[in-house]
């Protein structure tokens, strides 16, 4: 989700230009391309409006830029990739919209084909979260930080072949603050700056209404790029409508191309061979597979892991502890009985438990707080102390996690002090008394004075019951009626985004970077398409959040979100579930990859598509494996690079 996730590590934005072909007849994105040719170097435009010569006047003019130390290769990108196949992978739902920007592109399947397709003016350091180049290949900011500056790569290309201009990041900040994009956290987010102005062709500045060190990372970092060639030939709603399920040129290392675009069956995305800054040390090694095919397997994960295991997809991330303890144990299974788990004891698919530094996020029941029951408190901490899930981690997930009290777990942004909720239906009973419920009907459900039965309904998809029915059924046990209705995952997602739903199954990424005012802004909570879906208000947190923006000291950012914690924690609009700090991987033994496997703050599987690549002498030693039933190496199940050069760094301190 993307507005929860302004996540700054694997920050890429599209960039798209305008630059004149004569005529001005309108083109299309598919078909632009074919009547741009070949862009030659601009060597009409003087250095100081960001031509080439640029570099020898940036520090004289202020400007910083970043150059990657030979060391610090391996963190871009393994120097033993190479570059080849299709990556096959299942996901569970196709997106709403294949746009990067507007109304339903906050899935993570968007952030995925954003991360992929399109550049941000900067990103951040995976090591040390230092800003480095993209679009960007120097910025400034003013001495009173009210001012920032942008030299965009005059090298830098589109998809189409045009130049990437100052241009494009006026246009792309026009579309964030077009209300008929239907997104109004944009204009939450993008708001807080003026309209950038083009100070020359390749720079850009933007003045900033209010001091936030935030802010050259929501402007730089998190606003993906879209080419004002395309965007100044629609207006907000048309953007919406043109682009649904068709993509603008990018500038990053894949595209999707229209014919790929299968609805509700499949995606794929193509390696630009003509991609504009493949040759640079921080992407050569990056972006290695040619394809990568997004295959859509509907709300069952029973069914993609089953796929995964017939070699029908090349990695799988395991979520649920029962199939990675269960299912994934190595026995001593012969040839012929089953191919499963005989593939993980012969080492043809490698399991991996893959530790790393990426916030826990949030997991477990979200309230809508704007609607009964769950705008009384005291029903929302009796549900909490009702869900009793320390019995579901030790039962159902094998103790594989730990319990999470925070929006911040196991972070340093964690607020000590919040209860730590255990199972109590003792004071769950008290609470329930004190709202009125203090009898039942002749069902055995729970009823107030005036009859009314403590009901409500909760839409899951399937595949995703299991965790929810055994909180039906101790609910059920007190009298509570918790109702499932199930729901596919497109359709739930819509009505949460339009606050049709009274209580949300929920599990959102962590934030390097905490961003409270998008999810808990009191302006926001009546909003549609926003992230305070729980409808949260409070006056203190708003004084908090602005505060939190313009404070440039560490400690003080973590005092501030240890205290909106705790505000949070005590309104308590959510009933906090699981969490761990480590991602469960199977994949069929073809591939190479860094040591660290993901990357320090993401964490997460999609470092694969970024980092890994087929190795071509695994891979015929995995088909020679399997004709003749022979054993191939394992590795450790447990990979903990970056624990470990964690305890280096520190030791050094």
């Amino acid at each position: 989700m993307k507005r929860i996730q302004i996540v700054v590590l694997l920050i890429l934005a599209v960039s798209l230009v305008f630059w004149s072909c004569g005529g001005g007849e309108k083109q299309t994105a598919e078909t632009a391309g074919d009547s741009v040719s070949k862009i030659v170097k601009d060597t009409t435009t003087p250095a100081e409006e960001g031509g080439y010569g640029f570099e020898d006047l940036a520090e004289d003019l202020g400007y910083v830029t970043y150059e990657m130390k030979p060391e610090e290769q391996i963190f871009f990108g393994d120097p033993r990739a190479k570059k080849g196949g299709l990556f096959r992978h299942i996901t569970s739902r196709f997106p709403a919209t294949m746009r990067t920007e507007g109304q339903n592109a906050n899935y993570v399947e968007n952030n995925t084909i954003s991360n992929l397709c399109y550049e941000g003016l900067i990103s951040t350091h995976p090591l040390t979260l230092e800003f480095i180049p993209a679009l960007a290949s120097h910025w400034k900011i003013s001495d009173d930080k009210m001012k920032l500056w942008f030299r965009i790569n005059p090298d830098a290309r589109w998809s189409d072949g045009r130049e990437v201009i100052a241009e494009d990041v006026v246009a792309t900040w026009d579309l964030h603050m077009d209300e008929t994009i239907l997104s109004p956290s944009d204009q939450l987010t993008f708001g807080k700056f003026e309209r950038p102005v083009v100070e020359g062709k390749y720079i850009v500045s933007v003045v900033c209404k209010d001091l936030s060190w935030r802010n050259i990372l929501y402007f730089g970092g998190s606003m993906v790029i879209l080419p004002s060639y395309y965007l100044n030939q629609v207006d907000g709603s048309e953007y919406l409508k043109e682009y649904q399920f068709k993509m603008m040129p990018g500038t990053g290392p894949y595209e999707i191309k229209e014919e790929d675009i299968i609805n509700q069956e499949s995606f794929t995305l193509t390696r630009r061979d003509d991609y504009w800054a493949k040759e640079d040390p921080t992407n050569k090694y990056t972006a290695n597979f040619d394809k990568i095919k997004f295959i859509v397997v509907k709300d069952n994960n029973a069914l993609i892991f089953e796929k995964f295991k017939k070699n029908e997809a090349d990695f799988y991330t395991v979520a649920a502890s029962r199939e990675w303890i269960e299912e994934c144990e190595e026995d001593s299974l012969k040839p012929g009985e089953t191919n499963w788990p005989y593939a993980l004891e012969r080492g043809w698919v490698q399991k991996h438990k893959v530790y790393s530094e990426k916030p826990a996020g949030t997991s477990g029941f979200a309230f809508n707080i704007r609607k009964w029951p769950f705008d009384d408190k005291r029903i929302r901490m009796a549900f909490t102390y009702l869900y009793n899930r320390e019995k579901m981690n030790k039962e159902m997930y094998y103790s594989e996690y730990s319990m999470m009290n925070s929006l911040y777990s196991g972070s340093v942004y964690e607020n000590p002090d919040n209860e730590k909720v255990v199972y109590s239906p003792e004071k769950a009973v008290k609470l329930l008394e004190e709202a009125g419920y203090t009898s039942r009907n002749d069902e055995g459900w729970l009823v107030n004075e005036e009859g009314r039965i403590l009901r409500f309904e909760i839409a899951i998809m399937k595949g995703v019951d299991y965790m929810v029915t055994p909180v039906q059924q101790m609910m059920k046990e007190y009298g509570i009626d918790m109702q499932i209705k199930y729901i596919d995952g497109n359709a739930n997602w819509k009505n949460l985004m339009e606050r049709n739903f009274t209580i949300y199954m929920q599990a959102w990424n962590g934030l390097v970077f905490p961003n409270p005012e998008t999810s808990l802004k009191s302006s926001l909570a009546d909003e549609n398409n926003t992230n305070n879906i729980s409808g949260f208000k409070n006056a203190r947190v708003d004084e908090l959040c602005d505060e939190y923006d313009v404070t440039f000291d560490q400690a003080r950012r973590v005092e501030i979100i240890r205290e909106i914690d705790g505000i949070y924690s005590d309104i308590h609009p959510a009933a906090w579930g699981i969490a761990r700090n480590y991602q469960r991987i199977l994949f069929w033994d073809k591939f190479g990859y860094p040591e660290y496997m993901v990357g320090r703050y993401t964490g997460d599987y999609r470092s694969v598509f970024t980092h890994w690549w087929f190795d071509d002498e695994k891979e015929a030693a995995l088909e020679e494996a399997i004709a003749a039933d022979a054993q191939l190496p394992k590795g450790d199940v447990n990979v903990m690079f970056w624990p470990e050069l964690l305890k280096k760094l520190n030791a050094k301190q």
